[in-house]
């Protein structure tokens, strides 16, 4: 488990980035496979589940999951929300509830946690390419503005990705994001008649834009092997039928 060095400051919460080690989960998904959607036995996912729930709280019942679409929506859980967990289609969690474990699972995408010290609320957002495009981390940072939070009190942990030396793409791809702003074309890099687009550093570029200064960036790709996280593009490289996901999980304690 990793922890952001800013997120660390705050007692009144608890949070980490899961890699792929420590769990119970056998082949593709060796070992802490918390993809409940991937082809991995469910009894093992669940197991994995509980392994990562009782690192972060020892009160809570179980980890709030959503059902995760590369989209730009949300659920926001008031404090007597009760919601059946995966009930909902979505790619970002904002709560103020005690002993709420939130959390969003990637395999290469960005998982951003979110803390707001005064207002006391949290959020967890999937970023993938499209959801980063999309505008999914503007819709939260406004959102959460919304409910009386501020810039200045919003500390964000940009967890491990996959780098941008990793993330080859094609033309069509990056017209996308040129069509959306011609401020985008800094994001990608040609080496050796190949195209490389840095997905961190956009979503990075994302949370600037909306003024949001204290930001912790954990610089670690999720495609490179010896990192041990798992990676939907290195499976595909290796022929993998499926592959695990990697869980970011934050609560107030």
């Amino acid at each position: 488990m990793l922890n952001s060095k800013k997120l660390s400051k705050f007692s009144e919460i608890s949070h980490g980035f899961f890699n792929k080690n420590g769990g119970v989960s056998k082949g593709y998904y060796k070992s802490l496979n918390c993809g409940i959607g991937s082809k991995d036995k469910k009894i093992n996912v669940k197991k994995n589940l509980k392994i990562v729930q009782r690192k972060i709280s020892k009160v809570s019942k179980e980890i709030f999951l959503v059902k995760q679409i590369h989209s730009n929506k949300f659920i926001f859980l008031s404090k007597n929300a009760k919601v059946k967990n995966r009930s909902v289609y979505a790619d970002a969690i904002i709560t103020q509830k005690k002993n709420f474990p939130i959390a969003i699972l990637t395999a290469d995408c960005v998982p951003l946690l979110l803390f707001d010290k005064k207002k006391k609320m949290i959020a967890a957002i999937h970023a993938g390419w499209n959801g980063a495009l999309r505008g999914v981390v503007d819709k939260v940072i406004k959102f959460m503005l919304g409910k009386g939070c501020n810039r200045n009190d919003i500390t964000v942990a940009v967890g491990p990705s996959i780098a941008q030396k990793s993330y080859n793409v094609k033309l069509d791809f990056k017209n996308k994001f040129i069509k959306k702003h011609k401020k985008n074309k800094i994001f990608f890099k040609n080496s050796n008649n190949l195209i490389y687009f840095d997905l961190p550093n956009y979503v990075k570029y994302q949370l600037k834009l909306n003024k949001i200064s204290k930001i912790d960036m954990i610089n670690i790709d999720t495609y490179n092997k010896k990192n041990k996280f798992f990676s939907a593009r290195r499976s595909l490289k290796l022929r993998h039928d499926d592959y695990g996901r990697n869980i970011s999980i934050i609560m107030i304690n």
